[in-house]
């Protein structure tokens, strides 16, 4: 019986989030927000190590407190607003590689999602290990608003975004019900080889397995509306983030300095 391939946890936190400030270590039912992406990692008890890829050094001090590893610091150069995922994903792979630890595969767990489950990560672990001649898995669900309906603008004009068959009823005329079904991709989590990375430099790679996600799984927190709808989840018992055992982080002085003059994302 071959074994499982082995995996590492990715999570990343970045500093310089503007659309929600501080939202990574932003405090949601007493925790930071990270702390329910680290705890769901864990408890998941899918992977040989979980390690969150920062810039900063009080996010750093967070995710050890919660029981994840930051062997090193992200470089700046690969944390910027338009920094592609690709170069802290290969740059966090090929540090781990020169310390003698290789990894089979990797999952990308975003801080945003603090309604996945380790429940969510097993179920996706084991679809991606079940999975024949696939370079990655990512998280999708139903898109609410249909591409099919959506329009560009042009010279103060707007067309269909998505071609139109003159032959059928326009699709921007047509009932959602009636329309193909289309996903969107969430941030709740992707896996994929490492060699995509290693030898390809890419994440996903060619042939992507969907992974579907169920309730309030792949909600992502990106701004301020989304934030308050975090918190209305948690107070009506709608959703709930895993539970953390851990009594909430008391930070030093100098981590609260720095955390109060940057922006966190």
């Amino acid at each position: 019986m071959s074994s499982l391939p082995t995996v590492v946890a990715l999570i990343p936190a970045r500093a310089g989030s503007k659309r929600l400030k501080n939202k990574n270590i932003r405090l949601l039912a007493g925790h930071p927000l990270i702390a329910y992406t680290i705890t769901a990692a864990l408890e998941s008890k899918v992977f040989s190590s979980i390690i969150v890829s920062t810039d900063s050094t009080s996010i750093a001090e967070i995710a050890k407190y919660y029981g994840a590893e930051v062997p090193f610091l992200r470089p700046t150069d690969f944390a910027g607003d338009l920094s592609p995922d690709i170069e802290w994903v290969e740059y966090t792979l090929l540090q781990l590689t020169k310390e003698g630890r290789k990894y089979d595969s990797f999952s990308i767990l975003r801080p945003t999602s603090p309604f996945r489950q380790p429940e969510t990560i097993q179920r996706a672990w084991q679809k991606f290990v079940n999975e024949k001649d696939i370079d990655s898995l990512r998280a999708v669900e139903k898109c609410k608003q249909h591409p099919g309906k959506m329009w560009k603008l042009h010279d103060n004009r707007i067309i269909p975004l998505l071609p139109q068959d003159p032959t059928h009823l326009p699709s921007h005329s047509q009932p959602y019900q009636a329309l193909p079904e289309i996903y969107v991709q969430n941030a709740s989590l992707e896996i994929a080889w490492s060699r995509n990375v290693l030898e390809q430099r890419t994440i996903s790679g060619n042939l992507i397995t969907p992974f579907f996600t169920e309730g309030y799984e792949g909600l992502d927190i990106n701004d301020p509306k989304d934030w308050w709808y975090a918190e209305h989840l948690i107070k009506t018992n709608e959703g709930r983030p895993p539970f953390i055992q851990n009594e909430p982080i008391t930070l030093s002085i100098n981590s609260l300095n720095e955390i109060e003059g940057a922006e966190i994302g």
